[in-house]
């Protein structure tokens, strides 16, 4: 961890670039100031040190954002203050109202994005993709295809089979294969290869079992090599796929580079691999400095892309650095052309009259992760609130902004657009949706969903107090709409404000 010296001298940095771009407002230049206000200066900068060390904004322990907001906000209102005090007292020797004011703002935002960074890095408390000790991979459910009296390759083919798998992966990477499939039969195609061509070259409907030993990572288009894959097999074929997934990657980092310097480099890598392909306006970058080469996937990433291409998963498991999956042909692949992969996404649930509405929200889980609600629901089912159990596709920043109630605000669009209402029950996904019983359903497409749902206002814990709670809300507002919204607006405005009920 970095010293409270380093911090110190990192948050000076940020008060003389903060106080530089203030002055760019001011038709006099930097020299100006420095010449003829030093007295000042030397004052707020002892003003912004002295409330930093004592509220203890140099104390990054823990793995709470939280506590640090706070901190940073209150020493820099106490700055605030104190050069407000002191521009009362010593008029001839202050600085105008937009030097300090539009210093501090700027460094309280530089501080909370610098900060906010650290813990997104060093201090993530995001669940993590892999127990970071080792452990001996599980023996998978082999899946049969192959008929046992289907003939076996030659025993050289065989030799070079395992030789090879064995070097480029390791032993405990082929026993597990071995379980997973059949390697020494004709109709398993066994490749190592990025490229669309090799597979779209191969004989259709031949092979029952394709297995790719090239890491997805360096896939330049993930959707359409998968979309090949899947035009080879028939239904029930199998594909295997491996890749290194974020939290490997970022083990990996941490291992290779010296302590202090394996963090600067982490930052960089998490600038470029991570949030350049999120946005438009800097994919292109991205795509120029790395060739859409050796980019970085989330296991919830790689999952979803394999459900959205017909596919479901059999089995994974982590085995000396990258993520092996096994997974079925199911149905042809989705194509979805809405596919969203930066912060802004459009998740399609169920409105009135059963139709299907598409909700702007701010994006909290990894990209892909809505091909997924049913992998999750079968592997962690659900929790308290009626939120999936060790959701791994929520990502650390999506967290936040839950918390927040950041990713909520999009939503004004749909209220604006007529597809939600402000008080109704919560728009859901036709998976979850299916979890309810007929009779409510039934009533649910009735009305317009709503931003403020009656979970607010009974706080429920299980799925069935969760359809409980909605049944009650319909059967009052089929009496009395307008009063039973205003009733519930204000009650649930008071459970959130006042008992801090969350939904997460």
């Amino acid at each position: 961890m970095f010293s409270r010296f380093f911090l110190l001298l990192l948050d000076l940095l940020i008060f003389f670039l903060s106080f530089c771009l203030s002055i760019s407002f001011k038709p006099a230049g930097l020299y100006y100031y420095i010449d003829n206000y030093s007295v000042p200066l030397v004052v707020f900068l002892f003003a912004w040190v002295i409330p930093s060390i004592i509220s203890g904004k140099f104390l990054l322990k823990g793995s709470e954002f939280s506590p640090l907001v706070k901190r940073i906000l209150l020493s820099n209102f106490i700055t605030l203050a104190i050069v407000t005090s002191a521009m009362f007292f010593l008029y001839s020797y202050s600085f105008s109202r937009i030097i300090v004011v539009g210093t501090i703002g700027f460094a309280t935002l530089f501080e909370l994005m610098t900060y906010g960074m650290w813990f997104l890095v060093k201090q993530s408390h995001e669940l993590t993709e892999m127990p970071l000790v080792y452990r001996k991979p599980k023996t998978p459910k082999k899946i049969l295809l192959q008929s046992d009296e289907e003939k076996s390759v030659d025993p050289a083919r065989r030799k070079v089979i395992k030789q090879t798998i064995v070097h480029e992966l390791g032993l405990e990477v082929y026993a597990y294969l071995s379980e997973a499939i059949n390697l020494n039969v004709a109709s398993t195609l066994i490749m190592s290869t990025t490229t669309q061509f090799n597979i779209e070259s191969q004989a259709s409907n031949y092979f029952t079992t394709i297995l790719n030993i090239k890491r997805v990572n360096d896939i330049r288009r993930v959707n359409k090599f998968f979309e090949a894959v899947n035009h080879k097999l028939a239904v029930g074929g199998v594909y295997v796929c491996m890749a290194e997934t974020k939290d490997l990657r970022k083990q990996r980092i941490l291992r290779k580079f010296p302590p202090g310097l394996n963090f600067i480099y982490y930052f960089f890598d998490y600038i470029v691999k991570r949030v350049l392909p999120k946005f438009t306006l800097t994919k292109r970058l991205y795509f120029f400095l790395t060739r859409g080469e050796n980019r970085v996937l989330s296991r919830a990433e790689l999952l979803g892309r394999l459900y959205s291409c017909g596919f479901s998963v059999h089995s994974e498991e982590f085995i000396g650095g990258h993520l092996y999956v096994v997974s079925q042909k199911v149905k042809k692949p989705a194509y979805d052309l809405d596919a969203t992969y930066g912060p802004l996404i459009k998740l399609r649930r169920i409105g009135k009259e059963g139709k299907e509405i598409k909700i702007y929200k701010m994006r909290t889980m990894h990209p892909y992760s809505e091909y997924l609600q049913e992998y999750v629901y079968q592997h962690h089912n659900l929790e308290e609130g009626g939120k999936f159990k060790n959701d791994f596709r929520v990502s650390t920043i999506g967290r936040i902004m839950r918390r927040l109630w950041i990713d909520e605000l999009p939503s004004i669009i749909n209220l604006i657009r007529g597809d939600l209402k402000i008080v109704g029950v919560r728009p859901l996904s036709r998976h979850y949706f299916s979890l309810y019983t007929k009779e409510l359903q039934e009533k649910r497409v009735k009305y317009r969903p709503g931003l403020v749902p009656p979970f607010y206002v009974d706080n429920p814990k299980t799925l069935d107090e969760i359809m409980a709670s909605e049944n009650k809300y319909l059967d009052a507002y089929a009496k009395k709409p307008l009063l039973t919204d205003i009733r519930y607006f204000f009650k649930a405005f008071y459970n959130i404000v006042f008992k801090k009920y969350r939904s997460s």
